[in-house]
Parts: structure tokens; C-alpha cells; sequence
């Protein structure tokens, strides 16, 4: 099964610009291509790791991937997906998250085969009367008004600087093609206008049949129609720093048995013939959730490393088992992340009091001793039932923690000032 082919078996293309002649210029060469990646924030998310999830397939197939951090044309805002302007933001938040996102490329990709650029590089050399004879004469208002995401701005409005994002993308397009052999763009289903144009600008400046083409990932839903991606703590972000690996890996293992062969296609690097048992295995034990597991796995080894899913796996048995007391306390501060917690000070409590504090574990003095004579108080993973009984927060964890327990699975954290 050739690239292009396996990407359609795995429900990974949206469009393309020309699928035939996509195939026929793969059948014949390696290629460069190249994935755009906003720095408007400090960290990439789950959603742009689709796309570069494509690159990556290319990577392993001895294609080389190039990847473009919008230094320049995230200092203009990009109007897709937008109800409004964006709010710029000053050149050093930009160059402060060009060198993370760097980082996060490199963790992907790896140090050899790949190229990242920063396209202020070349945009911020262009001066206006360049920009306008050499690029805005090449470009029809009447197309570029009809562009899905410039249609959808135009009853609320939309500023000549964003409405000029596609010609610089195209420009992007343009000059990686000339600089450095970049034949295929890949993005957002949101970003296939602005590619277009990127395609067709090579055509008029290079020659209508010059070998340039796009390609656009579909906009992933899961099973009950809304949108992958998002937790109730808001977006997933691949840098550790904003979402644990732990917290991660959990996102993946949690999906439902109605999405977890879809994610299996789209965001892992197994054969067919590993999916497809897999999925056998969905329909025939989910209770063991196999499939889950491996997709975290997968998923997690790519973006963090394979000492990030030893350590979310260890976490989770411990906490499966219900051993929190074989945590460290590094281990605690992610694994409770999410987790009720209190403040307590830094010496001994009544267990009681600890209960009671801020009202997060127990409303009432009551309810706590009512709970502890009746076993259903954990703490530190030793069962409590002594209703005049000390807690000394300097025993474990450093003297960072208390993790407290109330029946089998509700747990809460505090945290020692």
C-alpha cells in the first residue's frame, strides 16, 4: 500500500489539490514537504499533532519534512477558525514561543532528517512596494473573497492585515519551493483556501505545470459529534509543562470503544494488520481495553518518549491497586493534578479537623467520624478509623502531601504549606 493510499485507509485526508498527480510524483521521488505551526501559543495541542502525525508517516518513508513556525505570519493572524480579529501579540511573546515549539519539533522528528524555518526570515525582508507588485498583482479579490475563511468574516468584518494572511502563506509556499525543493503543503482542513493559493501562486511564478500540492486532514470528531481534542481541563498541549505525561497518556486511554480504532489509525504508526486485530479485540473483550492501552502507548512513546509511558503505566497500576504510598512525591503532584485539594499546615493535624477543613472532604464533624468508624477513610494508603487519631504531614511524601481517600475511588489532596 503506497502512502497516499494508506492515508485514505486511515480516514487521514480531508482534500487534496491533485490526488493523482500527488501519487504519480511519490511513485517516482522523494519529496519535501511542509507542515505551518502558529506560535500564538507556547505549546502545540492535540490537534496540531494530525497533521504533523502525516509528516511523520512521510519521515519513516524516506521523505524529508520541513517544518514552518509562523514567526511572520503569526505577528499577522491567521482568520481561520476565528469570529473575530485576533489580538496581536509583541514580537518577543513570539520568539519566546518559537523556541519552544522548536523544541517540541525536535522531539518529534528528531534531530536529523528534518528542517525547521521560521518564515520572519524571509516576510519580514519583503518590503510593500515588493510585496504589492510582485505578489498582490498575482492575486484576484474576487477569489480571495470567495475563500471559505474570509466568507465566513465578512458580515462581522475583517481587517485588510488578516485578509491578507493567504497571500503570505503563499508566499511561504512559494519560497520554501524555490529555496528548498518543498513540493507538498499539509494542514487543516480550515487552511485548504490559503494552501490553494500557495499552489496556485507556484503555477503563475514557476509554470502551470510545475509538481506543487496540498493535502488537508479532516476536522476529527469523535462518535457523539463533538470535536477530539478537548478535556474538561481545556486543551491538550504536548508540552510537559502545561499537561503531564501521565495526564496525557490517561486522555488517550480514557477514549470510548466507538472512537478508540479511529484514533488508532490517525494518531499511531501501527500496520493495518496490527489495527485491525486490535479492533477484533474491541468487539470481542473491550473489558480489557487493549486497544485503549496501546493507543496510549503509541501516542505518548511519539510525543513524550518511552521513559514517559514506563512512568504513566507505573502511576496507573499504583493507583489501580490503590497503593499510593509506593509514589514518590514528584509522582503525587502529577497524578493528583486534577484532584480536590486543601491547604494544611505544617504540622501535625486531627484527623478530623483534616477532614473538615474548607468543608472539600466532609461537610460536617459528623459525617468525617461517621465515615473513619466505618472504614471508609484512607490516608496516605493506610485505612483510618481512630476518630481522635494525629496525621503527621511530614511522614511521606517529602512532607509535600496527603492523599486522603473516601471509599474505593474518591480521592482528594493536601497539600502541606
Amino acid at each position: 500500500m503506497d502512502i497516499i493510499e494508506d492515508l485514505k485507509w486511515r480516514g487521514s485526508i480531508k482534500q487534496t489539490t491533485d490526488e493523482s498527480g500527488l501519487a504519480n510524483l511519490l511513485k517516482h521521488k522523494k519529496i519535501s514537504l511542509y507542515v505551518g505551526v502558529d506560535p500564538t501559543a507556547k505549546s502545540i495541542h492535540i490537534g496540531n499533532l494530525i497533521p504533523l502525525t502525516i509528516l511523520k508517516r512521510f519521515q519513516n518513508a524516506g521523505h524529508r519534512p520541513v517544518i514552518v513556525v509562523g514567526g511572520g505570519t503569526g505577528m499577522i493572524g491567521d482568520p481561520s477558525g476565528k469570529a473575530s480579529e485576533r489580538k496581536l501579540l509583541p514580537k518577543d511573546v513570539f520568539d519566546e514561543n518559537v523556541s519552544r515549539i522548536t523544541k517540541q519539533m525536535t522531539r518529534l522528528f528528531g534531530k536529523d532528517g528534518f528542517e525547521i524555518v521560521n518564515n520572519y526570515g524571509w516576510l519580514s525582508k519583503l518590503d510593500l512596494i515588493s510585496f504589492l507588485r510582485d505578489y498582490g498583482k498575482l492575486f484576484s479579490i474576487n477569489v480571495m473573497l470567495k475563500r471559505d475563511v474570509v466568507a465566513s468574516r465578512l458580515q462581522a468584518g475583517i481587517s485588510f492585515t488578516e485578509f491578507t494572511y493567504q497571500i503570505l502563506q503563499a508566499i511561504d509556499f512559494y519560497t520554501l519551493f524555490k529555496e528548498k525543493a518543498v513540493q507538498l503543503q499539509v494542514g487543516g482542513a480550515d487552511q485548504y483556501g490559503n494552501i490553494s493559493s500557495g499552489v496556485e501562486l507556484i503555477h503563475k511564478l514557476v509554470g502551470p505545470d510545475t509538481e506543487a500540492f496540498g493535502l488537508t486532514v479532516p476536522l476529527l470528531l469523535k462518535s457523539d459529534g463533538t470535536k477530539f481534542g478537548k478535556s474538561a481541563g481545556g486543551a491538550i498541549w504536548l508540552d510537559p509543562e502545561f499537561l503531564s505525561p501521565y495526564e496525557f497518556y490517561q486522555f488517550f486511554y480514557n477514549q470510548t470503544d466507538a472512537d478508540v480504532v479511529k484514533l488508532l489509525k490517525i494518531f499511531t504508526f501501527l500496520n493495518r494488520e496490527e489495527i485491525e486485530e486490535l479492533a477484533d479485540k474491541v468487539k470481542n473483550e473491550p473489558e480489557k481495553r487493549e486497544a485503549q492501552r496501546r493507543l496510549a502507548e503509541e501516542v505518548t512513546k511519539f510525543v513524550h518518549g518511552q521513559t514517559a509511558v514506563e512512568e504513566a503505566e507505573k502511576i496507573s497500576r499504583i493507583l489501580f491497586n490503590g497503593d499510593v504510598e509506593n509514589l514518590t512525591a514528584s509522582q503525587v503532584a502529577v497524578a493528583f493534578s486534577g484532584v480536590p485539594t486543601i491547604e494544611v499546615a505544617d504540622q501535625k493535624t486531627d484527623v478530623v479537623e483534616l477532614l473538615v477543613k474548607d468543608k472539600v472532604i466532609e461537610k460536617s464533624r459528623r459525617q468525617a467520624r461517621e465515615d473513619l468508624k466505618n472504614g471508609a477513610i484512607t490516608i496516605n494508603g493506610e485505612k483510618i478509623s481512630n476518630v481522635n487519631g494525629v496525621i503527621d504531614p511530614t511522614e511521606k511524601f517529602d512532607g509535600r502531601f496527603i492523599i486522603i481517600r473516601r471509599g474505593k475511588k474518591k480521592y482528594f489532596l493536601a497539600k502541606v504549606q
